[in-house]
């Protein structure tokens, strides 16, 4: 008997649970497969949120060659194979004038592939040999390179809610005809939310095995709990760690603990998880917790990524710890991102405010006429290089969006800024 998640893999659409913003009404995968226009496209999200399930759906409705590579077990050689079988079904394709698409290969953990097995699917998605769809649980950007990336949109897939997990689980103990023989009454859903934690692969996993252990039973969070502490591997401990103890890295870190900090990498290390996703987190721990109070945080997190690549595994462990210490240790500022997030808030609220004249450039002689760039003043021409003159558009003049915070550093900036706008 194939696993429950596997039984209860949705065939269309309609059955798909979450991910609303792609393939709801109106929504970019909804008019995409409503006009049988498919592009090439990179699914990015945490494990169990649907990618697999969403690109069967798409080339079942489309009625499309489906072909599907592992980046964990695929090399160029299964590449190229598939890529032999996509050009003939193409030219097949291509000789029935009812059908005009091309097949479609889905890579799973595409993040996985390296750059010489990326480079061999460029020539192939270029020539419309086949439309890509790709998933990764990774950031694109760090993990897939410039050439394809820019061959591909990016679409975020988001953890299900309660409401979707909620959904799922209804499903799965009315409609599975083994779990609907288990007579299982879920009297409380706090435990197996819990635990599930965003992710349909880890609620129906903890189904099956409440399933398994009880028939004719009143399931509660104090059974659930139980089971799983007997079967961890129930609830996919990898995930846990993956997202649990990346959390707690990153707030030892932003909390000051040393000790904390490195227990929490120790244990991350040991489990054989991704350097290069650690390095990640160092970077943008440095960028979004200590920020301006240091900027050299910046330096040594970016200079550990570079040693990690540079070295290998596993002595690239060393660089991680050296960075952690640095950065738990260090005076701690968020201004930056509070920063960003309130000018990200202000352009939201008041969209796309024209310009001031004088900002602009006037490369043409009609820019000129219209006052484009007249009366700028050229800083560096002035004392301290600094002349008082209005930068924000008109309708926000006197906001503020950074304000310095209370580290020596931070306050030399600030010190500076008064000295400057004020005197």
């Amino acid at each position: 008997m194939f696993p429950l998640a596997e039984r209860l893999r949705p065939k269309t659409l309609n059955d798909y649970i979450g991910q609303q913003h792609l393939v709801g009404q109106g929504a970019v995968i909804q008019k995409m497969i409503e006009s049988g226009n498919l592009s090439s496209f990179i699914l990015w999200g945490p494990p169990g949120v649907g990618k697999t399930t969403l690109a069967r759906i798409i080339a079942h409705d489309l009625k499309r060659p489906f072909y599907t590579l592992s980046a964990v077990t695929a090399g160029v050689k299964e590449v190229r194979e598939v890529i032999e079988h996509a050009k003939q079904d193409t030219q097949s394709i291509f000789s029935n004038a009812l059908h005009t698409q091309s097949p479609i290969l889905f890579i799973d953990e595409i993040h996985r592939f390296s750059k010489s097995q990326q480079d061999s699917l460029l020539g192939a998605v270029e020539q419309g040999v086949f439309t890509l769809i790709g998933a990764t649980t990774e950031n694109p950007s760090f993990e897939v390179i410039n050439p394809l990336l820019s061959r591909c949109q990016i679409y975020v897939l988001k953890p299900l809610t309660q409401d979707d997990l909620l959904t799922l689980l209804t499903r799965a103990v009315e409609q599975d005809e083994y779990v609907r023989s288990r007579h299982l009454d879920i009297h409380e859903t706090a435990a197996i939310l819990h635990y599930a934690g965003g992710d349909a692969r880890k609620l129906l996993n903890i189904v099956e095995l409440i399933a398994n252990s009880v028939h004719d039973h009143i399931v509660t969070n104090q059974l659930v709990t139980q089971l799983l502490q007997q079967n961890p591997v129930a609830y996919d401990k990898d995930g846990e760690l993956h997202y649990d103890i990346i959390s707690a890295f990153i707030k030892s870190i932003r909390g000051s603990d040393p000790d904390a900090a490195i227990y929490w990498l120790a244990r991350m290390v040991a489990a054989g998880e991704d350097p290069k996703f650690i390095a990640r987190r160092l970077v943008i721990s440095a960028s979004e917790d200590i920020g301006l109070a240091n900027p050299n945080a910046m330096l040594v997190a970016n200079a550990c990524f570079d040693t990690l690549q540079k070295i290998g595994w596993p002595e690239g462990r060393i660089p991680l710890a050296m960075a952690t210490i640095y950065l738990a240790t260090s005076q701690k500022s968020n201004s930056a991102y509070l920063a960003i997030d309130a000018a990200l808030d202000q352009v939201k609220q008041t969209g796309n405010l024209p310009v001031p004249l004088h900002l602009r450039n006037a490369p043409t002689q009609l820019m000129s006429d219209l006052g484009y760039s007249d009366g700028y003043l050229y800083a560096h021409d002035f004392p301290n290089h600094f002349v008082k003159q209005q930068f924000l558009p008109d309708e926000l003049q006197g906001t503020t969006f950074w304000n310095p915070q209370g580290s020596p550093q931070e306050q030399k900036l600030a010190d500076w800024m008064m000295f400057l706008w004020e005197k």
